[in-house]
């Protein structure tokens, strides 16, 4: 239940909209995200159900490279490293070894969302939802409802804030499971260590 928590964030993170000031925010938004090359943050997730009596919270670091994917590996409430690559999903050990893992429908979708917006290809994104963007460059809001019907019976909307860098994912479903994960000390990446490139095809 957990990995698929995960998943359906992270794999995290557009149509044009019909008025101007929208479509220029959209614009100065995803120019803004795709300068950063790679990305570190601390992230906190809170998971609520019907089928659960109380939320579940973990938390851990993500990695970002752009144009090859993400990584988040969870420290609490157990740790668990899963590396997020177009539309593969893929659960890593601590000696490298990658296994794929199952995913769940519509999270396909949503990764590539994600890693559209953050590397700039809005094509690839507005082939799959319609967004509506307010606020401005400084502190923004995106909200995203999926084009595909197979995916709208699954996949209620995605919401992204941030300013900057992007400072949260929200995403509610539609059998009433809301998702919301929360980034902080977000910073550039810097070097990255010999797992992480291993995980992200990096040479």
């Amino acid at each position: 239940m957990f990995a698929r928590c995960v998943q359906l964030i992270a794999l995290l993170l557009v149509c044009f909209s019909a008025h101007a000031q929208s479509s220029d925010l959209l614009h100065i938004i995803v120019n803004q995200l795709s300068q950063h090359i790679a990305v570190r943050a601390t992230f906190t997730q809170q998971r609520q159900s019907p089928a659960l009596t109380q939320p579940q919270t973990s938390s851990g670091q993500l990695l970002f490279v752009n144009g090859h994917g993400m990584l988040w590996q969870v420290q609490q409430p157990y740790q668990q490293t899963l590396a997020l690559t177009g539309t593969r999903t893929l659960r890593i050990d601590a000696d490298g070894h990658m296994q794929p893992m199952r995913s769940e429908r519509g999270v396909s979708q949503i990764s590539q969302m994600l890693q559209g917006m953050l590397t700039g290809q809005l094509d690839d994104v507005t082939r799959q939802f319609d967004v509506r963007a307010n606020g401005s460059a400084a502190q923004w809001n995106l909200q995203f409802t999926p084009k595909q019907a197979r995916v709208a019976q699954v996949l209620k909307s995605i919401q992204l804030d941030g300013g900057v860098y992007l400072q949260r994912i929200r995403i509610d479903m539609q059998d009433g499971t809301q998702t919301d994960i929360q980034m902080t000390d977000t910073h550039d990446a810097g070097p990255l260590s010999a797992l992480e490139k291993h995980a992200l095809g990096l040479p």
